[in-house]
């Protein structure tokens, strides 16, 4: 093939674009694409591979000829490409590179939208220009709307153990299309704002969960096909839940079909170990100083959300890219020009990203998980931050489970464990995550972390989410975590839905289902996520009752509710709270109500604040307080 064919499909103009990081349809022009050659209908392929001598595309195509479909190298960017004629959707592929030393490495196409079920490794030819989208209406209202500002309760799902089919097939793996119709059915009853999906760019192993990728641009197969996947997008959408993709920039692993070593040569990874790879997980590391390895992450992003219409990515383990040290020892690691270890690059990235992706697509939402106190986590790039939407707040999470895990009798001596929070809780738009992290590796179950029997372990439960969706942040629970799973989760086996059968644990869904409706439908709630205007402390010093009451309030201030939370198994006849207004207080949710598996005290439906002295307040109100309970009451 001449140049000039092959320019009609990648052009000195792309190649240049490629080669500057800033090409961020690059996922167009590389990869595998359907197209015709003037009458001749056939498929572009098209890798980046500047080290390799020689490259083929192999395939079902060409009987897996070593040698009949050979790649021309494009300029001197390194990428080649070739036109085959025949090619049918669905067809496997890969890409055989032929080294200078005489190496032959089969990979999979980095660009590949589509892949061979595990354990094959080839990559897929797959049609994405057929899908009729039907979801404009979500589209459209997306682009409006401030995410800071609006409710945000996010269910994160790991589709393969959410339920097993029950056909009897080895993995029991629901089809997305199927698991589309499902999860929307329940989530209708679970009133979640959006939906978290592990595992979906396509992986090797299992036991990954989905967080050592190889397929960075290929749904995972282990569901179906990428326009099933767009199914479930685009039902959810038109639900009203929005979508946000576990996304992983960090590192990817070493299996030889991917993209370690790709051409023979740490073309993705850094070359230096001590930069390229992360000794605890055995994986290579991104290397970001790259142009094009920025480009080919950037470009993910923006291809998931623009080809699957994601409304947002939560980013994995970024302080392990933003910390050249993370998870080393002294040798293992290589400080930056000004002697520190902060990764200069990485912070480089993320800035980069989220600029494009805000200024590109208003609504999408990127996602930081990052565990450390880097500041200006979600400031804007121009302002000194990295520009994310969000971080989650695992320092809060941290404090609750260590303060929900103790006998009741000790709470008074880390009563500071639940307010702590509220002192930092302006520094970043933030979100409250019980995420897949806290109920695996012996962690226990949120309901197995509680103390006591069962009937405490589940008032326990109410009374951690009730605190957790009074509390300013965005919220995160992980599946099954809503109806008091008791087992640790494994991706082997569906969730125990069996337990819904069990008082406690129907009751505990009831009562999520509750909260989340309450959530949902309060802006005072939701509206200021990050200031004190939208919270305030009654009492945050109850510490010998541990007691905890707090106001959350609109920005026009005619919605308030007050929280009231008893953490230990003591009742109050007559507990008295300091309350902001001398009016009616109305009953809007009691944790101990029979129907969601609490003793059945009956509280007050409406209550006249009285003037008096209390908390420092002018008026108070008084009610019964019952052992482990959590209340709240609008005026």
């Amino acid at each position: 093939m001449s140049k000039e064919e092959t320019t009609v499909f990648i052009s000195d103009a792309d190649q240049y674009v490629f080669g500057q990081g800033t090409h961020y349809e690059i996922y167009k022009k590389l990869g595998a694409h359907f197209c015709k050659k003037g009458k001749k209908e056939g498929v572009f392929f098209a890798v980046w591979a500047p080290n390799a001598k020689e490259v083929y595309v192999i395939g079902e195509f060409n009987d897996w000829s070593e040698s009949a479909s050979p790649m021309e190298r494009l300029g001197e960017g390194g990428i080649y490409a070739t036109f085959v004629e025949d090619v049918k959707e669905g067809q496997m592929y890969k890409y055989l590179l032929v080294l200078s030393d005489g190496r032959r490495l089969y990979k999979a196409d980095p660009y590949g939208n589509y892949a061979e079920m595990r354990p094959g490794t080839a990559s897929r030819v797959f049609d994405l220009n057929h899908f009729k989208w039907t979801d404009k209406k979500w589209m459209t209202e997306r682009e409006k709307k401030d995410m800071n500002q609006e409710p945000m309760s996010i269910y994160e799902c790991h589709i393969g153990s959410w339920m097993k089919h029950p056909d009897g097939t080895e993995d029991g793996f629901y089809n997305y299309r199927e698991f589309a119709d499902r999860i929307v059915e329940y989530l209708q009853e679970m009133p979640y704002t959006h939906i978290e999906l592990m595992g979906i760019a396509e992986f090797p192993f299992d036991g990954s969960w989905g967080y050592q990728v190889t397929g960075y641009y290929a749904p995972t197969s282990r569901y179906g096909t990428p326009d099933d996947f767009r199914y479930l997008i685009d039902l959810l959408h038109k639900n009203d839940i929005g979508v946000i993709l576990d996304w992983v920039p960090a590192h990817f692993p070493r299996d030889a079909h991917g993209l370690s070593e790709f051409d023979g040569t740490c073309l993705y990874e850094h070359p230096d170990k001590r930069l390229g790879e992360h000794p605890d997980w055995g994986t290579k590391i991104f290397n970001y100083s790259k142009n094009e390895v920025r480009n080919f992450l950037i470009a993910n992003a923006l291809f998931w959300i623009r080809e699957f219409h994601i409304d947002g990515l939560r980013v994995d383990a970024v302080a392990s890219m933003l910390y050249l040290d993370y998870g080393k020892q002294a040798g293992q690691w290589v400080p930056n020009k000004y002697g520190g270890h902060e990764n200069l690059d990485a912070i480089e990235f993320f800035k980069h990203l989220n600029s494009v992706i805000h200024g590109a697509h208003p609504g999408v939402m990127t996602i930081a998980e990052e565990s450390t106190a880097w500041p200006k986590v979600t400031a804007e790039p121009e302002d000194g931050g990295l520009g994310f939407s969000f971080k989650w707040n695992m320092g809060w999470m941290h404090d609750y489970c260590e303060y929900m895990k103790l006998d009741p009798y000790f709470r008074k001596d880390n009563h500071y464990r639940l307010t702590f929070a509220m002192s930092y809780n302006s520094a970043e738009n933030y979100i409250l995550p019980l995420s897949h992290d806290e109920v695996v590796h012996l962690k226990c179950s949120m309901v197995n972390k509680m103390p006591g029997y069962e009937i405490d372990k589940y008032a326990n439960l109410r009374n951690l989410y009730t605190f957790m969706f009074g509390h300013e942040g965005k919220k995160l629970l992980f599946m099954g975590q809503e109806f008091g799973q008791e087992r640790e989760w494994s991706e082997a086996r569906e969730l125990d839905w069996f337990l819904l059968k069990e008082p406690f644990n129907k009751g505990m869904k009831d009562y999520m289902s509750a909260l989340l409706n309450i959530y949902k439908k309060s802006p005072c709630l939701y509206e200021i996520d990050n200031d004190w205007l939208g919270f305030e402390w009654m009492n945050a010093d109850d510490t010998e009752r541990s007691i905890y009451s707090f106001v959350r309030r609109t920005k026009d201030g005619k919605q308030h509710m007050l929280f009231v939370i008893n953490m230990t198994p003591v009742a109050y006849p007559k507990y008295k709270v300091g309350v902001p207004m001398n009016t009616q207080y109305k009953l809007l949710l009691n944790s101990d109500d029979k129907k969601f598996g609490g003793n059945g005290n009956k509280m007050p439906k409406t209550i006249k604040a009285k003037k008096g002295l209390c908390d420092n307040r002018d008026q108070y109100i008084a009610f019964p307080l019952p052992p482990l309970t959590a209340v709240i009451y609008t005026f």
